[in-house]
């Protein structure tokens, strides 16, 4: 078992090897190199390092890592990966790999954090002297099996009664529904424009995270789709409400998922849901392809997400430590950050 250390401009010579292994572990549409080189490039620096373990001649596990402190590093993870950029084969060990990788990282490296990883793709480990695992989000995913009447009668009630009535008053209000599945390399430069336009008018613009065909939020998702389109791996849906554009789902599959990125719909539309229309009519249309086994959210289960799938699941950290001593001022250090709390006694008066 052999780590070496490269600069992130070799990724595209090694990403034979890191697709390799992302195939291995069931390959997640977001962890082959069509989606990670556009997002290094908008969203990394030139100091991101690509780290290699090799058994023999054969790639075993891979990473793309930047500094964290003066002697941390952890996977690269900007917003818009789901998982931290970290691949291993089914059959090797965090404590071990890791173990391995702290030594050859440049400089005094004491910890090392793999952020964001899915037990889905890798069993928890189990904690040790030197190795400790955090709670990160539970995320929610469907299983596509079946037809969809059997599984959208197993959906509330509530949920089923509020698109019918919305169904019925848009057609009783004479607006024809309409969803579009864009798939070829020529329709994404326009549906991110679409997208732009719906997102850049809520709430987001305000945070200055909306997507805009010149930011880099717009230039990744354009460059990234359209590699996944020519691959035949890209979808976007597209609603309508007539001529208007109102709900948009940018989506990539691959390794038997289809996996949602983002979402955004009209927000001045207030008494219909264009989002859980489209998404009615679209997992219709994906249980009656039955060409992808699961539908994955990704992001931190919310309730509307349980309205969808009742199959969640919790994500979470890896922190290994080189010495066993440092978890342990770690936790010490923690206690004494803590703001002292007034005694019960003083708490109480004026109550």
């Amino acid at each position: 078992m052999n780590w070496t250390i490269h600069p992130i401009s070799e990724l595209a010579r090694l990403a034979p090897r890191w697709d390799a292994i992302n195939d291995a572990i069931g390959g997640l549409p977001f962890l082959h190199t069509r989606f990670i080189a556009p997002l290094c490039s908008e969203f990394g620096t030139s100091d991101l390092k690509i780290a290699l373990c090799q058994n023999g001649e054969d790639a075993v596990a891979m990473g793309i890592l930047t500094r964290s402190g003066a002697a941390q590093w952890e996977t690269f993870q900007p917003s818009q990966l789901p998982l931290g950029a970290w691949v291993m084969r089914p059959d090797q060990d965090y404590e071990r790999l890791l173990s391995g990788l702290v030594r050859k990282l440049p400089g005094l490296a004491l910890a090392i954090g793999v952020s964001q990883q899915d037990p889905g793709c890798a069993a928890r480990p189990a904690a040790s002297p030197h190795l400790a695992t955090l709670d990160y989000v539970d995320t929610a995913r469907l299983p596509v099996s079946g037809s969809f009447d059997d599984y959208w009668s197993q959906r509330g009630k509530n949920l089923r009664q509020n698109m019918r009535k919305q169904r019925a008053k848009l057609q009783k209000d004479g607006v024809a529904t309409c969803l579009e599945v864009l798939a070829r390399v020529d329709e994404v430069a326009p549906a991110i424009e679409d997208y732009g336009r719906l997102e850049s008018a809520g709430w987001k613009a305000a945070g200055g995270t909306a997507i805009h065909p010149d930011n880099a939020q717009g230039r990744f998702y354009r460059a990234m789709l359209e590699s996944f389109c020519a691959a035949g791996a890209g979808r976007i849906y597209r609603y309508r409400f007539g001529d208007r554009v109102v709900a948009v789902d940018l989506c990539i599959t691959g390794g038997g998922s289809l996996v949602i990125l983002k979402t955004t719909y009209d927000e001045t539309i207030k008494t219909i849901s264009p989002a859980f229309l489209m998404r009615e009519e679209s997992f219709r249309a994906l249980f009656d392809e039955q060409q992808v086994k699961r539908i994955e959210f990704f992001g931190k289960v919310m309730e509307w997400h349980t309205r969808w799938s009742d199959d969640v699941r919790t994500l979470y950290h890896v922190n290994y430590y080189r010495s066993s001593l440092l978890p342990k001022l770690r936790r010490v250090a923690e206690r004494f950050k803590r703001p002292e709390q007034p005694p019960a006694e003083a708490s109480s008066k004026g109550n």
